[in-house]
């Protein structure tokens, strides 16, 4: 029997990817030079600056942004709900992240207008959908609309420029979510956005650091007490990892053309359990790299620890939401309760191999056959 290498399969890509070898190593030789305060005006405190502005103007480059207006953050969780801070009306639908759903949640607790778009059964939010939702606020005028360019789970591909053709006729914002973007499809639909959130350790950068962009209206400071990040978000900047965010990018944006290797990896993986699975979202409209599959009389949640223990790391959702006992609401408001279930997503990456695919398939029958 095929056995999984000793540092096991990694197929949770989506969650996070491990740090590339250049960014481990820039950030270990950088605590040497980049540890001041970058707010300090003394020669240190200008060194760190000057490498922090570097990846702000990168950053801003490489999305159609202007440097001014890139504020770095904790990660996408803080840039998604900075982005919605003091809103007064917001449209979504159930295929956001937590961290646009909760923050929703949160500011109609406070008072402000909530609409959700509805939900197809491939996953794609529909511009009709999104005008019908802004179409039942009091006032679309100066409404958030929120969408997830490639969607957490599936890895289904949001039509976000005919999305945001919508939302401006009516004369409202629009708020893309696209940390699942940075580093596996073109960035060209963010010239659409009124703002975006990124995040690095998606694409081999370090944790701990993202970054909200905006046009026009300056988000409102979830952080306050200094004015660094333009008074928009208080607290001393690490230019350590602003340092790792800018070369994770580099070579995410120069590796781009790579990724559609990993299509056949998927595909493979599907090939192999198409008997046994249904694949979750639209099979065309998908970045390279993410399968969600369902699986009938197991649930998601069980397989994925059984699947640990043939060392095979897969999730049965969202990292965010990892630990809870409910399947995921995402599959769920797709293709109802029961499919949602037994949901898994398989996510590639770099490092993933033609072999681990293949043990991976046969893992997954074992364990069918185990459990059933």
């Amino acid at each position: 029997m095929q056995s999984a290498p000793k540092a096991g399969i990694y197929l949770d890509w989506n969650a996070t990817s491990p740090l590339l070898p250049e960014v481990r190593t820039a950030l270990y030789e950088s605590q040497g030079t980049l540890w001041a305060n970058p707010s300090s005006v003394h020669r240190a405190g200008r060194v760190a600056r000057s490498s922090l502005e570097s990846v702000r103007e990168k950053l801003a480059q490489a999305t159609g942004f202007s440097a001014r207006d890139v504020v770095f953050t904790s990660g996408g969780t803080e840039a998604n709900n900075s982005a919605l801070e003091g809103i007064s009306s917001v449209v979504l639908s159930a295929l956001e992240h937590p961290s646009v759903t909760r923050a929703a949640e949160r500011a109609k607790a406070r008072g402000a207008e909530v609409r959700w778009v509805n939900v197809g059964a491939e996953g794609r939010i529909t511009p009709e959908a999104v005008a019908a939702a802004l179409g039942a606020l009091p006032d679309a005028h100066g409404a958030t609309v929120v969408v997830t360019a490639v969607n957490h789970e599936t890895g289904v591909i949001q039509p976000v420029d005919e999305i945001a053709r919508v939302v401006h006729a009516a004369q409202a914002r629009l708020h893309v979510d696209a940390v699942q973007l940075l580093g596996k499809a073109n960035l060209d639909v963010l010239d659409a956005a009124d703002s975006v959130a990124l995040a690095a350790h998606k694409i081999g950068g370090p944790k701990g650091i993202g970054a909200l962009l905006f046009r026009g209206t300056a988000p409102k400071p979830v952080l306050v007490g200094g004015a660094q990040e333009r008074g928009l978000r208080a607290g001393t900047q690490d230019a350590t990892l602003a340092l790792g965010f800018g070369i994770a990018l580099d070579h995410a944006l120069a590796h781009l053309g790579e990724r559609a290797q990993l299509a056949v990896l998927r595909d493979l993986l599907e090939q192999e359990l198409a008997a046994v699975a249904h694949v979750n979202g639209a099979r065309e409209s998908r970045v390279t790299h993410v399968s969600n599959l369902s699986f009938e009389r197991v649930g998601g949640a069980e397989l994925v620890a059984a699947l640990d223990l043939e060392g095979v790391y897969a999730s049965s959702g969202s990292a965010c939401s990892a630990g809870t006992p409910e399947p995921s609401t995402l599959i769920a408001a797709m293709l109802g309760s029961e499919r949602a279930k037994g949901a898994v997503r398989f996510s590639l990456g770099w490092q993933t191999q033609r072999e681990d695919i293949e043990y991976t398939a046969l893992a997954v029958k074992r364990v069918l056959t185990r459990l059933g």
